[in-house]
C-alpha cells in the first residue's frame, strides 16, 4: 500500500537539524517507506514543505530532495470530496484545513494511509475511511 507523507513527517526529515530520539523513529520510517517506493506526496504537501524555507541554499537541498518523488494527481472529484469530507467533519464537531482534507480526499482516492503527526487526522479518522500509518518501530 503506498503511504501518502505529510507535511509534518517531511519537514522533520528535511528540515530538522538534530532529532529527538521520537522523531528518529519516524525519520526511520519514512527512509524505509522510500527504500519500499511507498513513499509518496501531492503538490499542495510539497509547497508547505518548501514554505518557510528563507535560506536559497537549504530551499534548492530540500527541493531536489523532493524532486525524486512524483505528486499523486489531484482531480476535480479530489476537491469536492475534500470538501465533502469536510462538511461531515464540521458537522461533527472537527474543524480543519482545506489542505488537510485534500489530503484525506486524494489518499482515500488513491487507497493510500497518511503518514502524518498531526494529531488532527487521528479525529478526521473517526469519521473519514482513512487509514493511518504508524511507525513499525517504536
Amino acid at each position: 500500500m503506498r503511504v501518502l507523507v505529510d507535511t509534518t513527517v517531511w519537514s522533520l526529515a528535511l528540515r530538522r537539524q538534530r532529532p529527538k530520539a521520537k522523531e528518529q523513529i519516524l525519520i526511520d520510517e519514512l527512509s524505509e517507506l522510500i527504500r519500499e517506493l511507498r513513499a509518496v506526496l501531492i503538490g499542495p504537501v510539497r509547497q508547505e514543505v518548501l514554505s518557510g524555507i528563507p535560506d536559497p541554499a537549504k530551499f534548492e537541498v530540500v527541493k531536489q530532495h523532493l524532486e525524486a518523488f512524483d505528486d499523486l494527481p489531484i482531480i476535480e472529484a479530489d476537491y469536492e470530496e475534500a470538501a465533502r469530507v469536510f462538511n461531515v467533519c464540521r458537522k461533527k464537531g472537527v474543524q480543519g484545513s482545506h489542505i488537510d482534507f485534500l489530503i484525506c480526499a486524494v489518499a482515500m482516492r488513491h487507497s493510500a494511509a497518511i503518514f502524518t503527526t498531526d494529531k488532527d487526522f487521528t479525529n478526521y479518522a473517526k469519521h473519514l475511511d482513512l487509514e493511518l500509518h504508524k511507525p513499525r518501530k517504536g
